[in-house]
């Protein structure tokens, strides 16, 4: 997918050192663009940054932090002198915990990562935004933020508070230039996922079998897209939630 709008595009990006993060941001490297990365590991970053050097700069530190996050937008902006481009996409899963298996620390990392690292992240890079008068926001969402299932009690509400923040910004900042949509995944075959495949990978393959696409999807198809809701192709489209889920929840 070759969008070539990007090539003079800056990505501001949480949760890039692997799996979907990872795919997004080679992707928008790919197309052309520049790329500031905040991730609380260097995972695969040094992959990127050798092979697109200037165009890809990376920083580690949390979400969660209110002063790695502003750390991360300042040195982005004075890297590169713009944001056009916010993808929220760090997160954490929950182990599927009930709400009485769910201790406060287990609630507040979850909540703090999720919910709280896009609050922080898009109060950081929202005025640039505003001052240009023109960016455009991807929120990783899920279908946990849909229908009940995908996670346990902290990582659902997450998700499902994810959703309405990004209607609620869409809303109040889109006659200012912004527009804000999110990504609702599926079944992602992401190192995030990996514990679904020990052992003889039955979890992996039930939810193989009640996925009606009767397969996991692959980082990059959520990658493709982010590069859509980013592109001038998706511009009328706001505060919307696309589900890339292989039909889980159309059953």
């Amino acid at each position: 997918m070759i969008f070539e709008e990007f090539k003079n595009k800056v990505v501001f990006m949480t949760g890039a050192a692997s799996g979907i993060g990872f795919a997004q941001a080679e992707a928008f490297l790919q197309n052309g663009a520049s790329l500031f990365a905040l991730d609380i590991q260097e995972g695969r970053m040094a992959e990127l940054q050798v092979q697109y050097q200037e165009r890809c700069q990376f920083i580690v530190g949390s979400v969660a932090n209110s002063q790695h996050v502003a750390e991360a937008v300042k040195q982005a902006i004075r890297h590169y002198h713009q944001i056009d481009i916010l993808l929220n996409t760090a997160g954490i899963l929950d182990g599927f915990a009930k709400t009485l298996d769910t201790d406060e620390t287990l609630w507040d990392r979850v909540i703090n990562t999720n919910l709280k690292g896009v609050y922080l992240v898009t109060n950081a890079v929202l005025p640039h935004m505003i001052l240009a008068g023109s960016g455009t926001i991807v929120n990783m969402a899920s279908i946990a933020g849909l229908v009940a299932g995908g996670g346990g009690a902290s990582y659902t509400a997450s998700k499902h508070a994810i959703i309405g923040y990004t209607k609620q910004l869409d809303m109040d900042y889109c006659r200012q230039g912004i527009r804000a949509n999110a990504i609702a995944p599926g079944a992602i075959d992401t190192p995030m996922n990996a514990a679904d495949f020990e052992g003889d990978g039955k979890m992996a393959q039930w939810v193989a079998e009640q996925t009606p696409a009767g397969r996991w999807a692959k980082p990059h198809e959520i990658a493709n897209v982010s590069l859509f809701l980013a592109s001038c192709a998706s511009d009328y489209m706001h505060g919307t939630v696309i589900p890339v889920d292989g039909g889980w929840i159309a059953k």
